[in-house]
């Protein structure tokens, strides 16, 4: 029975971990081994590790974690944990008897919502430990989990959200969000999704488009200054695609987020949508069936998104930042 999660793609496990004192968490994603992996750049603060190896002119194919953190440079520390992890268990590029884990990873920045904030390079070390320990198949846990859970946008609390798409000929897409945008996830002071247009079975409300909704006169507000923010995704696929393929549907998924967030891919964001294929579907053609993947994989990250805020847990006491959606909207 399928999720509307990221793990509705064969083989692919999820992890989360979130520690309540430094108001932060992290997210692993753990593919089957052969997966391919690319990663499209949009925003002008981003926080990256080891994307290099995911270019079109890298040596190694592989990767055997995607890693989403919140806590800034702080945060890249939860990659060791994973790679260390991961170590254990035999995994990694192989070098004759040595076993190297490709982990890559982005960040996001949540450090100004309060809680206790020292050793945070320790603390990060901990979450992606514990988050691949508890990586399973079964559906993601949305809303104020993993990545998300101290992520906010321009106006609400923000998230982590997943959705899945049924294309064709058995090939599917699924999204995983973690969004802390500088911008807004609905539509000036309604509770109506800029994504409303892509909903599927009411997995964010239902309440479609507002009926008497008039274009602002203004840009829309923006949260904190400048490197406070960052959305970053991951679009999965069983379809069977090489490097160059998978780069074209990381830029093509991040249509989603200009479809979800008012505004997206600014100097003030770190935007970075990584894509995942396993290779077990293949395209019924290379370059047409690629477009018709993309498109889905486009929606599917605006649902993603949406359902990163709505599905949000009420802003605790004591913490810096705004309501939750439904604080807000019920």
């Amino acid at each position: 029975m399928l999720s509307n999660t990221l793990t509705d793609i064969p083989g692919l496990s999820v992890g989360q971990a979130h520690d309540a004192a430094i108001r932060s968490g992290t997210t692993v994603i753990l593919p089957p081994l052969g997966s391919i992996a690319a990663v499209d750049v949009r925003g002008g603060g981003p926080g990256t590790l080891e994307t290099d190896a995911l270019g079109l002119d890298g040596t190694v194919d592989e990767v055997h974690a995607i890693v989403l953190s919140g806590g800034s440079a702080f945060g890249l520390a939860a990659s060791s944990g994973v790679r260390d992890a991961l170590a254990r268990q035999g995994k990694g590029f192989a070098i004759q008897e040595a076993r190297v884990p490709i982990v890559t990873q982005a960040i996001l920045f949540d450090l100004l919502n309060g809680g206790n904030k020292e050793d945070l390079s320790n603390a990060y070390r901990s979450l992606g430990e514990q988050a691949c320990a508890e990586a399973s198949t079964g559906p993601v846990a949305l809303g104020s989990v993993g990545a998300g859970y101290g992520a906010t946008t321009a106006t609400l609390r923000g998230g982590l959200g997943s959705a899945s798409t049924q294309v064709s000929n058995g090939i599917r897409v699924a999204a995983l969000v973690a969004a802390n945008p500088v911008g807004t996830i609905t539509m000036g002071t309604t509770p109506h999704f800029w994504a409303h247009a892509f909903e599927l079975n009411r997995e964010f409300g239902g309440l479609g488009a507002p009926a008497d909704w008039v274009a602002p006169q203004e840009p829309p507000p923006l949260k904190g200054g400048p490197g406070q923010n960052t959305t970053l995704a991951v679009i999965a696929t069983n379809a069977r695609l090489d490097k160059r393929q998978a780069k074209r549907l990381a830029i093509i998924s991040q249509t989603g987020l200009a479809r979800a967030i008012h505004p997206v891919h600014t100097p003030l964001d770190g935007d970075v949508v990584f894509s995942l294929a396993t290779g077990e579907k293949p395209l019924s053609d290379p370059v047409y069936g690629l477009a018709i993947l993309g498109s889905a994989a486009a929606d599917t990250l605006a649902r993603a998104t949406a359902r990163a805020i709505y599905e949000a847990a009420p802003t605790p006491d004591g913490w810096q930042g705004p309501p939750s959606y439904r604080q807000q909207f019920t």
